[in-house]
């Protein structure tokens, strides 16, 4: 397993190198859409068409504001469309998409560094927020556009029908979960609801985005920062063993039904159970709140903290950044964007109309997100991001890590008579690999 996982890690790095050396003659004689007009901005967004029917008003309320024009480019597939401009050095001038990839696109040298200072409205962003756009060489390389932390959704009409509360901790969580999995809360008469939902799925580190917030709340850490600039594995620690032997044993292997059918396999987009109506809680982000309202009822869902482990109840945080390509001749339209987007007018925008919001808890300070929604849910969510949330670290390329710790745990659910510590410690060694191949580790 460790042997895989260092190829890979070898081949990423030929995939960077080269990708460097096509980025850095990136300037304004790109062939792109609009490049020859300094007065329009060719923008992606990572989006699927119903967020990009949300995008669009917003564009274009920039344009009627400052004459700017855009052409606007919403891409599923972001990743792999970004390599391929890169590599005839031709980036978009604007990129919004999630925080977590900015140490990729910044090791890569996709990214232009943003002074904060240039970007008007810059002080109505907390410094917290800006911390999370800092590089290893301590410059900002992205703007915070939308942040947006994990929360419990669960089932409130389940909880009332069976006279139970909303659990407090895991243990609690674990109760309500056993009954919703076998009290039948759905009065139809059969066994077919499910405790909870997991995307469990190692494929694009789904096991260790979800289960992130698990491993803070029982006191451990995928990798920790020296304080120089440096880091190290700490999946080796007590508290993570201690912590992955807790998931193993009561979500994964535990009695029947805790989480649902193929739980191991399940990516979001097929780890349905609960707006299909057939599972009572899910650990998730705030994006789903309207897809379960209108599939469920605004009556039967819930959104409330997430149960605290023994370490308290921090979950992930994650959200979207504003990056610019790295190419030259446009800074001034592009700030203005910038300024625009992370505006009261530019959030309120994008989080409110009939389609997706993209924007989820408000980066701009001025705003709060239940009284724009007019919705107290996401009073919840907007407190988790504030009070109870952590990030992965944002200066390293965390790729690579998340995907290995994915791997790992995967396979420790995946078989129940696992040996947790030594699986641990090898996750750890691949880890340190990880952080050296970045020159890293301490």
């Amino acid at each position: 397993m460790g042997d895989r996982r260092r190829r890979r890690r070898l081949a990423a790095a030929v995939t960077v190198a080269g990708l460097m050396f096509g980025t850095a003659a990136c300037g304004s004689g790109s062939d792109s859409a609009g490049s020859g007009d300094p007065n329009t901005l060719e923008v992606w967004t990572r989006s699927d068409p119903d967020s990009a029917a949300t995008y669009k008003p917003v564009f274009a309320a920039f344009t009627k504001k400052t004459g700017i024009k855009i052409d606007y480019q919403p891409v599923m597939n972001f990743d792999q469309q970004l390599q391929s401009r890169a590599s005839i050095k031709d980036l978009p001038d604007v990129m919004i998409n999630d925080t977590a990839l900015m140490g990729s696109y910044q090791s890569q040298g996709l990214l232009k560094p943003i002074a904060p200072d240039s970007i008007a409205g810059h002080d109505q962003i907390t410094a917290k927020t800006w911390s999370s756009t800092v590089g290893i060489d301590g410059k900002h390389y992205g703007i915070p556009y939308s942040r947006q932390a994990m929360t419990l959704m669960i089932r409130k009409d389940w909880l009332k029908k069976l006279g139970l509360e909303a659990p407090t901790t895991w243990q609690e969580m674990l109760d309500v979960a056993k009954a919703f999995a076998t009290e039948d809360p759905d009065g139809d008469g059969k066994a077919d609801t499910y405790g909870m939902v997991a995307p469990g799925s190692a494929q694009n580190g789904y096991t260790a985005w979800w289960g992130a917030s698990f491993l803070w709340q029982g006191g451990a850490k995928i990798i920790e920062p020296d304080g120089n600039g440096r880091y190290r594995p700490a999946m080796g620690s007590a508290a993570a063993v201690r912590t992955v032997t807790w998931m193993k044993d009561n979500l994964f292997c535990g009695p029947k039904n805790i989480v649902q059918p193929g739980a191991l396999t399940a990516i979001t987009a097929n780890a349905t159970n609960f707006q299909d109506g057939n599972a009572g809680m899910y650990l998730t982000g705030p994006y789903n709140i309207s897809t379960f309202t209108k599939a469920l009822g605004e009556d039967k869902l819930g959104v409330v903290p997430a149960p605290a482990g023994p370490a308290g109840s921090d979950v992930l945080a994650d959200g979207e950044n504003i990056y610019f390509g790295a190419k030259t001749g446009k800074d001034k339209q592009e700030r203005a964007l910038a300024a625009f987007l992370i505006s009261p007018e530019g959030q309120r925008m994008a989080m409110t109309g009939e389609h997706q919001p993209v924007v989820r808890i408000p980066v701009n300070a001025t705003l709060d997100a239940a009284k724009v929604r007019d919705d107290a849910r996401w009073s919840v969510v907007q407190k988790a991001y504030e009070d109870a949330s952590q990030q992965f670290p944002n200066a390293p390329n965390f790729a690579p890590i998340k995907q290995d710790t994915a791997e790992a745990l995967n396979a420790i659910f995946t078989y129940c008579g696992s040996d947790v510590r030594s699986q641990l410690k090898e996750l750890n060694d691949t880890l340190a690999g990880d952080l050296k191949d970045q020159d890293l580790l301490k």
